[in-house]
């Protein structure tokens, strides 16, 4: 299976071959790249959702003291196209997470060390690739269908024959913060979400926990706790396919075959998600 897979795409990823994604380290210059992710970030927190004030953004860039201090995720199409982002923000000492300015915590709460925690924030997804147009921002969209591309390949793009809501683009970005976390001493993630997207996740086996109650952040949402060991335990126990897969080891062609075949006899069910 693995060398079929190898010949009809390559060197690409497993699960997500048809989107490159691209991990920029904190930078306070601004790069090509960057300058994209900030205007995909104004298109949809200043014009489409209306988040923020467009006036405030004169040069169609949105972008924060936090920036800086970020790893930045990138999603592109196999055309060069950006079609989601997110960042893990890392503040220097003495400053605040985001959402530490707009979200309670529980009184009881101990926050882990500062150094070893990141704050998961600004996920989006290009308008024309999620699910249905009434969809949130952070929505993962099948309608992104495989087309056959010029060179032969196939690539991702905007037709409307596929309404399955798909989790494969956001799970792509998780795992590239979580490599980029493992590799630089993160072990904790902060992200305020929506319960829905809470649920969804914890049946991925991803597992969070909610350290206050909900507040106003761009929208009802809670501020959620998640410890990466505890990550690796359960999605180790209930899906070592995608543990293999986030870290990036080899993959024996049984746990590939068992995969495969369980998750065409079960079928896919869509679920809509949604983060802040």
């Amino acid at each position: 299976m693995l060398l079929l897979f190898q010949r009809l795409f390559g060197k690409r990823d497993l699960l997500i071959p048809y989107v490159d994604f691209t991990t920029i380290p904190p930078n306070p210059h601004a790069s090509p790249l960057l300058s994209r992710i900030y205007r995909l970030r104004y298109q949809v927190y200043c014009l489409e959702c209306r988040f923020l004030d467009a006036a405030a953004y004169p040069d169609g860039i949105e972008s924060d003291t936090w920036d800086a201090d970020s790893a930045h995720v990138a999603a592109n199409s196999l055309d060069g196209d950006l079609i989601g982002t997110v960042r893990l923000v890392r503040p220097q000492p003495g400053q605040a997470f985001p959402f530490e300015a707009q979200c309670p915590v529980y009184e009881d709460v101990v926050l882990p060390p500062r150094g070893e925690s990141a704050e998961v924030s600004r996920l989006i997804v290009e308008k024309a690739f999620r699910r249905r147009s009434g969809d949130a921002m952070e929505g993962v969209s099948s309608d992104v269908v495989k087309n056959r591309h010029s060179s032969g390949r196939r690539r991702f793009s905007r037709g409307k024959s596929d309404r399955r809501n798909s989790p494969l683009l956001l799970l792509g970005m998780y795992r590239a913060m979580y490599r980029y976390s493992v590799a630089n001493g993160i072990r904790y993630w902060y992200a305020a979400m929506e319960s829905s997207l809470a649920r969804s996740l914890d049946r991925m086996g991803m597992p969070l926990l909610p350290i206050g109650p909900e507040g106003d952040y761009y929208g009802p949402v809670t501020v959620h706790m998640v410890d990466l060991r505890d990550l690796e335990q359960r999605v180790g126990a209930e899906n070592p396919f995608l543990l293999a897969w986030f870290k990036g080891e080899p993959i024996p062609f049984r746990m590939m075959a068992k995969t495969v075949a369980g998750a065409a006899l079960r079928g896919f069910q869509p679920r809509k998600l949604s983060l802040k």
